[in-house]
């Protein structure tokens, strides 16, 4: 029997609490991204802040990687077909793969350019590449690629939120929500 949409059951509490701490740090990232690419005035700052926050988003989807692979998920709703269903959960692992490949890609460029990934006070990663301006061009575009395909992936997913949301009014943001649910 499918769920319906009122009594559909939430994720677990600390699959939303990481959801929604890390929402912002991605949009963020993506804004800062853009931001240095279009502003070199700011571009040091920015990436002051691109770097480190590039490390936390990495453990971050970590964690939420352990953490999705550890909890049962809660079943998809009744106004979702079966090609739809397919297409969330395929687009949910890719979001997990760029989130974890796109920092990883960044810290791998900076340690080919030999430049320090530092992401707290003192504290700099090791490297991860050779030093090679060879490999720092390749993982450079890779990054920009990544950095776009996370952009489009990301969207998708906030686009097929909001039609869930206010067209299908099925409650689908119920289930990741922190806030209680209007729905009984």
């Amino acid at each position: 029997m499918a769920e319906s949409a009122s009594s559909a059951p939430r994720f677990a509490m600390a699959s939303r609490i990481l959801h929604w701490l890390m929402a912002p740090m991605v949009i963020a990232q993506l804004v800062i991204g853009v931001t240095m690419i279009a502003s070199l005035t700011y571009y040091p700052v920015l990436l002051k802040i691109h770097r480190p926050l590039g490390v936390l988003i990495l453990i971050f989807a970590v964690i939420r990687l352990i953490n999705r692979l550890t909890h049962t998920l809660p079943p998809f709703l009744a106004t979702m077909g079966p090609l739809e269903r397919r297409v969330a959960s395929w687009s949910e692992y890719l979001l997990y793969a760029l989130l974890i490949v796109q920092p990883l890609t960044g810290w791998a460029m900076l340690s080919a350019a030999r430049s320090p990934v530092v992401s707290l006070g003192p504290f700099e990663l090791p490297g991860i590449a050779p030093a090679n301006i060879d490999v720092y061009a390749v993982l450079r575009e890779c990054h920009g690629v990544f950095a776009f395909l996370l952009f489009l992936t990301f969207t998708a997913h906030v686009c097929a939120v909001l039609f869930h949301t206010l067209v299908l009014r099925d409650g689908i943001i119920d289930r990741m929500a922190l806030w209680p649910s209007r729905r009984h």
